[in-house]
């Protein structure tokens, strides 16, 4: 190890931690149970990913002994090389504009645009007392859950760890459950409505023929 570290950024952690999870908070407004485990999962993969970023390098620590062998010279703990892909790759750009880093970051805005515009459709749904149909939920029947695990991909291809790689499939299922939860809440509210709606419409990946539809299901 040489070089200045970057890491033990407990400000960074608890500052960015803070940003994400409030960002996600103010679009979707979590109200019922399920709502909050949804945020919950999200803030703690959230949590963990940036306690790496900017704390303590625990997926460093485990291989810093293979790192060392194979890209001797290389200091593994400064800020730049947490960038993984960075190191494996070896390339020359810088890693914040390699394509991989700007792909990472198209997904987590996208996934942001998912929860914000899901849950405009959603809030109206829900104030009237209705199936929310329209707008995305017109393409898929969880696009917020879509959102929060594009967010999270994103998070992942831009700087993998072991415990969030561990994470993410355990709350891909997590959330494959709370749709299943949430879908037979809405059959006991709406019956034969919602089934409908659940037959026309997908739970998670678009329809090619639904893909440049914009109008809504009307059920």
């Amino acid at each position: 190890m040489h070089g200045e570290s970057g890491y033990g950024l407990w400000t960074l952690v608890i500052l960015n931690s803070a940003i994400f999870i409030i960002f996600a908070f103010s679009f979707t407004k979590p109200k019922s149970a399920t709502d909050w485990r949804s945020l919950g999962a999200f803030s703690a993969f959230i949590l963990a990913l940036f306690t790496e970023m900017y704390g303590f390098p625990l997926t460093i620590y485990f291989i810093s002994g293979w790192l060392s062998e194979k890209f001797p010279g290389l200091n593994i703990f400064s800020h730049e090389n947490g960038h993984l892909w960075h190191a494996f790759i070896g390339s020359d750009i810088d890693p914040h504009l390699h394509p991989i880093h700007i792909a990472a970051n198209l997904f987590i805005v996208f996934g942001f645009v998912l929860l914000s515009s899901g849950w405009k459709v959603l809030h109206a749904a829900q104030k009237n007392h209705t199936l929310a149909t329209a707008g995305l939920y017109a393409k898929i029947r969880h696009p917020q859950y879509v959102g929060f695990v594009a967010i999270m991909f994103g998070f992942l291809l831009m700087w993998p760890t072991l415990l969030t790689l561990v994470m993410f499939p355990i709350l891909l299922f997590m959330y494959h459950r709370l749709g299943k939860k949430e879908e037979e809440l809405m059959i006991k509210e709406f019956g034969d409505q919602y089934l409908k709606y659940k037959k026309e419409v997908p739970a998670y990946f678009l329809k090619w023929e639904n893909l440049f539809n914009s109008k809504g299901n009307e059920v």
